[in-house]
């Protein structure tokens, strides 16, 4: 977003050069060999471990923990990449301490679990900065599967069917392959291009083609993909965003709080990006933190998250909330925005019921020449002919949809919980159910 008569207080430069540099750098350094093996000698390596059944994807973790303490950090990453081939972004991204680590015995027993999320960091990053791939593809089956979106979901499935030696065509409609992680995630959680990184080293097991620019539905069309594949997969995510049903929210300073993301994500000079003065982001999700937190690290004064609920019903994770209050974010809790402003937001307090939310007639108004909705997404542009379940794409739990041959899963799918590490397990498990009846 430019400078404009109506937006006076956005403006680019709010900091020092170096400053930039220094907020988006790597928010959790990767451990060295030392400290992942003081790390990993924390971990009582429990025979019926609570953190593998937390993790989505089932990941052996008291085994790969336990070949990072042996000093085999790349038996440990094949552990690791067995059940989840993303598991260099899910190291960065997955909210640990609501998954493994909070099922951890040493989080029960002393209140600080094993690192997991940066042992399995460490263990990944070991193999692909050497470039190697640690599995090898299958005799060519001679079938032939699309898979429709490049993110999370349609890598993990692109790369399991590549294994089985099935030939793949993955279709994205933005210029870049990742979807989520390339374009979603907060700038100090993935940096150094490590999103593009990771799907170079993928594509190192063969037999996947991408094809950047396509979107179903303006390039492709699912019939056309069913006659010239032996299956589908879509992995579309979620395109739309929520309205705020709120007069003046068409105003040139509210913006989506994804494409801001985007926008950062894409952006080298993070300097030349425009920020308001008074930033407030509505939502309580992840999306909403990294809007609010990124908005300060680019130099805005005051960010505010506001949000409808409770603090206990946000998305966002206690930990992500308190690494917001600690950026400097203010989160508002138990509002609902009645009317975008000239340089402000009405907001009217709200009070939970058992028969829903009410919004009443106490009101209150912050200063906000910049606004971010960040209120949730929705599928756009579903295909026809297929099932949707609570705006998604209904699946089994296969992933096979209401129609033979085409699969789905992440964000765009039923059954969910819009993480990543779910949107690679259920890519994972469909590829899985496709080579099963491709070759049944």
């Amino acid at each position: 977003m430019s400078n404009s008569p109506l937006t006076p207080g956005i403006v680019a430069a709010r900091l020092p050069a170096a400053a930039y540099q220094s907020n988006f750098a790597d928010h959790e350094p990767a451990l060295d060999r030392h400290e992942a093996r003081v790390a990993a000698d924390r971990c009582y390596f429990c025979h019926d471990a609570p953190c593998m059944t937390a993790c989505p994807t089932s990941i052996d973790v008291p085994l790969f923990i336990r070949q990072i303490a042996t000093g085999t950090p790349e038996a440990a990453a094949k552990t690791i990449f067995d059940q989840n081939i993303l598991g260099g972004m899910c190291a960065r991204v997955c909210p640990t301490e609501q998954l493994c680590e909070e099922a951890c015995v040493r989080e029960a027993a002393e209140g600080k679990p094993v690192e997991i999320g940066r042992l399995q960091r460490f263990a990944t990053d070991t193999v692909m900065v050497k470039g190697v791939h640690p599995f090898k593809r299958a005799k060519p089956t001679g079938k032939s599967v699309a898979v429709v979106g490049a993110g999370p979901a349609g890598l993990a499935c692109a790369h399991r069917l590549a294994m089985k030696g099935h030939d793949v065509v993955v279709y994205d409609a933005r210029p870049k392959a990742g979807g989520l992680n390339e374009y979603g995630i907060a700038s100090y959680k993935s940096t150094n291009d490590f999103a593009a990184r990771e799907v170079e080293w993928l594509l190192k097991i063969g037999g996947i083609r991408i094809e950047t620019g396509k979107a179903l539905g303006r390039d492709l069309a699912l019939a056309d993909l069913q006659k010239s594949h032996d299956a589908v997969f879509l992995g579309i995510g979620l395109g739309g965003v929520n309205a705020l049903r709120a007069p003046g929210e068409d105003m040139k300073n509210v913006r989506n709080a994804v494409d801001f993301i985007s926008e950062l994500r894409q952006t080298s000079d993070k300097s030349t990006l425009p920020i308001g003065r008074d930033v407030v982001v509505i939502g309580g999700g992840m999306t909403a933190v990294d809007a609010a937190v990124q908005s300060k690290l680019l130099g805005a004064e005051n960010v505010t998250i506001v949000y409808r609920r409770g603090q206990e019903k946000m998305s966002a994770s206690g930990y992500e909330q308190d690494h917001a209050a600690q950026a400097g974010v203010r989160i508002i809790i138990h509002a609902a925005p009645v009317a975008v402003q000239d340089g402000a937001v009405e907001f009217a307090y709200t009070e939970e019921w058992p028969k829903g939310l009410t919004v009443t007639s106490q009101t209150f108004t912050l200063k906000a020449d910049q606004v971010f909705k960040a209120i949730g997404q929705t599928l756009s542009g579903a295909p026809e002919g297929l099932k949707l379940e609570g705006g998604k794409i209904a699946v089994d739990g296969h992933g096979r949809s209401s129609v033979p041959g085409i699969w789905a899963g992440g964000d765009c799918a039923s059954g969910g919980d819009d993480l990543t590490v779910t949107a690679v397990k259920e890519g994972r498990d469909a590829a899985e159910d496709i080579h099963a009846s491709l070759m049944a």
